[in-house]
């Protein structure tokens, strides 16, 4: 009787000192981890933040030694499982999948740290490497996420594994968008279709601005309203954009605009108009030869001069679109070495429009629009000079005017 008694006070002590000494092992494991966080980790900051490269400050960025720390707990709590064989097996499955699931986050957050150092060389706008970045990222997350529950099944991985191909059909249905999203970025890259800093316009998102991360499954793109607009990566290829890209590049930037002139002020050049056209020194030594190669024609022809309709003669609105071209010509803001153009389009009933066709040597968009307004507030301005006038629907001014 004596000796079971004994026997039992025994089993209830060895169960409580078993108990105390996970309680001491629980409390030693959390004060190694905060010295190795709070000191350790500190001093390894400092030490890098003193360091003349920037690779190693996006460990820090990134996280990825605060990630690391982690393990050194779970891999004391591992090595004493021996200690407690009843509950050996169930901590030894827990710790295992806790370090399985951190070396992946560790792995994770250095691909990041990866990218962050490749989008310091120029080539990463022209080459990004984010997406393929995230398959690498997806691939590990899979292998952990088997790792981790054939640990806690107490199975071997290969045997999740083998039972994957029943599994194909469900993977391809959930994983649709990132398989559509890897070919869309292959395309992407192989092709040199959108580089980060690029203007890209895709109408049907309202989005048009500069790209500024180029992803696995999406492209962010801010717009002019600095407005973010993100675009899923397969669904941007399956439709149609515009990349300003060539514009860029060119040095170059459009100008097509029209103005309208009133057709009722189209006319022959008279004497006087000429007289005073001479005088306007872009267009001078145009209006000599222009007058010595219609006096040649004429007389050669033998023209009937006494009718205006039978000879060669210039007219206002002719006159005024060689200004438009010498004006344009001697402006240094419009490329020469680019399409130079000013031509009639077909009359309409707001007038005969002549349109502007030519390149400014700026690209900035507050620029382009500077030289853009300062050449049509010129030309605006000179209509009235030859005898033209711009064609404009009837105002309420126009109507005062008339006497009823």
């Amino acid at each position: 009787m004596n000796l079971e008694i004994i026997q039992n006070w025994l089993n209830v002590n060895y169960s409580y000192a078993q108990l105390i000494g996970f309680a001491c092992v629980f409390i030693a494991t959390i004060l190694i981890y905060l010295i190795a966080k709070f000191v350790i980790l500190f001093i390894i900051k400092k030490l890098i933040k003193k360091t003349k490269t920037k690779w190693d400050d996006a460990l820090i960025e990134h996280k990825v030694l605060n990630k690391l720390i982690m393990l050194i707990p779970l891999l004391i709590i591992y090595s004493l499982t021996n200690l407690y064989p009843s509950v050996r097996i169930f901590i030894q499955r827990i710790t295992m999948a806790l370090m399985v699931w951190i070396i992946v986050d560790s792995i994770s957050a250095f691909l990041k740290v990866v990218n962050t150092i490749y989008s310091t060389f120029e080539r990463s706008k022209e080459r990004p490497i984010k997406g393929y970045l995230q398959i690498v990222g997806i691939f590990f997350l899979i292998i952990g996420g088997i790792i981790i529950i054939a640990v806690l099944l107490g199975k071997s991985p290969w045997i999740l594994v083998s039972g994957l191909g029943a599994m194909t059909a469900v993977l391809l249905l959930i994983f649709k968008d990132t398989i559509l999203s890897l070919i869309a970025s292959l395309q992407i890259t192989f092709n040199d279709l959108i580089q980060i800093g690029d203007w890209l316009e895709v109408p049907q998102y309202n989005a048009d601005g500069d790209v500024i991360d180029i992803a696995l499954h999406t492209i962010k793109i801010q717009n002019w309203d600095k407005t973010i607009s993100i675009i899923p990566t397969h669904k941007l290829i399956d439709g149609t954009f515009k990349n300003w890209r060539g514009m860029t590049r060119s040095g170059g930037r459009r100008i097509k605009r029209a103005i309208n002139i009133d057709i009722s002020s189209i006319r022959f050049c008279d004497n006087e108009m000429l007289r005073k056209f001479k005088k306007f020194q872009l267009i001078k030594d145009y209006l000599e030869v222009k007058e010595k190669e219609i006096a040649e024609y004429n007389i050669e022809h033998k023209v009937d001069t006494s009718e205006l309709i039978n000879r060669r003669i210039l007219t206002n609105i002719g006159t005024f679109r060689a200004y438009i071209s010498a004006y344009l010509k001697n402006n240094p803001k419009v490329k020469q070495d680019m399409t130079f153009l000013i031509r009639q389009l077909p009359p309409g009933p707001t007038g005969l429009p002549i349109e502007i066709y030519v390149f400014a040597n700026d690209t900035v968009w507050p620029n382009y629009e500077a030289i853009q307004s300062d050449i049509f507030d010129h030309i605006l301005a000179v209509v009235p000079e030859f005898g033209l006038k711009v064609f404009q629907y009837p105002t309420g001014f126009d109507f005062r005017k008339i006497d009823i």
